[in-house]
């Protein structure tokens, strides 16, 4: 049900809406079309597809509470949105608050229900703010404002908003927190021998002999883009996927509806890496990207090779980049052994508000010694650079 409430200045209405159906794809990706820090996972197909297929839905944990601004005329234009959701839990992040909910129970106090803007399981940088002008930006954050007190949850929370994103909700009150992502940059590089010949002699000695090993074992590869990928694809991909997080102990997030889903909403952005032995597939990595980003998302094998995630999920997209001539390639988060294969270290945000003074305090004190920690951190990796110096 759609909640309507005055926001200042007069100029906008406020809607919270559980559905992006509420809003309409025409609208949403017109909104986003005018975003410079827009990206697939924004759009309203990845989106709509998590909450349609029950990933990111009520029952999961994750209840949409999306807020969109409308200007007030007779044919309301959608202004601003902001992706929210009140969670029940913190998986799927990837910015760890587990200690935080942890000291809540322990001190008898409700850390969940906390409210999130996220993309759900998705740790890439992206707007969260998405306003048409600076005034439907500050509008929207004074919505945060009121929400907060409205909903009379423990915690806001922003995750991976680019760094003037932060920058403003740092200036409305949020608490910042900074880590560390590890991408790779293409400065135009003819072919993969031409990006390993920028490398230091140790790791690109390393690189050849894994790559050695994956091909002795008689593994090739396809790469499938997204609009000629079947069936029979997908349903080997989403195998490959919960076969790696069984193997771990774990649930996997997503289903083959979700898989289906963006598979036909949204196939001009997906790349699916098949790897083969004897004619048989192996192993699966899914990719989405665009003209000038390459996103690593997931990867899953059913037979063991030495190697064989490093090639399905790096290197045989680092090929695909070259080839495409695409600029950057973000192989998902955390990750320092990216670094031995070219992805050099690069900083993510998130922003935070803590209703509870104290634990606000407790925490603020505690992000001031972890993002030292973390520019000590940026500044030893920085000493570690895979690639040749000059001279």
């Amino acid at each position: 049900m759609t909640k309507q409430t005055p926001l200042p200045p007069l100029k906008f209405s406020t809607r919270i809406v559980s559905s992006l159906e509420e809003i309409g794809q025409p609208a949403w990706d017109a909104l986003l079309a005018l975003q410079t820090d827009a990206n697939p996972f924004l759009s309203f197909a990845f989106l709509h597809a998590l909450h349609e297929t029950g990933c990111a839905s009520d029952k999961s944990g994750w209840q949409p509470q999306y807020v969109t601004l409308w200007n007030n005329t007779t044919e309301p234009q959608l202004m601003a949105a902001l992706p929210l959701y009140v969670k029940f839990h913190s998986y799927g992040e990837y910015v760890f608050d587990w200690a935080w909910a942890d000291a809540y129970q322990r001190s008898g106090l409700e850390y969940y229900p906390k409210l999130l803007s996220a993309i759900p399981f998705t740790p890439v940088t992206g707007g969260r703010l998405l306003a048409r002008d600076a005034s439907s930006a500050a509008a929207l954050i004074d919505v945060l404002k009121i929400l907060r007190v409205d909903t009379q949850t423990s915690s806001t929370h922003i995750l991976y908003p680019p760094a003037e994103q932060a920058e403003a909700l740092h200036a409305a009150g949020f608490l910042l927190r900074s880590g560390v992502q590890f991408h790779w940059l293409n400065p135009g590089y003819l072919d993969f021998d031409a990006f390993l010949d920028t490398l230091e002699r140790k790791k690109r000695k390393n690189i050849r002999a894994e790559r050695r090993k994956v091909a002795e074992a008689g593994v090739t590869f396809r790469h499938v883009r997204g609009v000629n990928a079947t069936d029979a694809d997908w349903v080997f991909f989403n195998r490959c996927y919960r076969h790696t997080y069984a193997a771990h102990h774990s649930t996997p997030y997503l289903n083959l509806a979700f898989f289906q889903r963006i598979a036909a909403t949204m196939p001009q952005n997906i790349l699916l890496i098949v790897a083969e032995r004897e004619g048989r597939p192996i192993a699966s990595s899914l990719l989405i990207h665009t003209e000038t980003t390459l996103y690593g998302r997931y990867w899953g094998a059913l037979e063991d090779v030495p190697c064989l995630h490093f090639e399905t999920a790096y290197y045989q997209p680092l090929e695909f980049c070259i080839a495409q001539k695409i600029g950057c390639f973000e192989g998902g988060a955390q990750g320092e052994h990216k670094m031995a294969r070219g992805f050099l270290p690069q900083k993510t945000w998130s922003a935070h508000w803590l209703a509870h003074p104290d634990f606000a305090n407790a925490v603020a004190n505690f992000l001031e010694r972890e993002n030292d920690g973390i520019e000590a951190y940026m500044d030893e990796l920085s000493d570690r650079n895979p690639f040749k110096t000059e001279g």
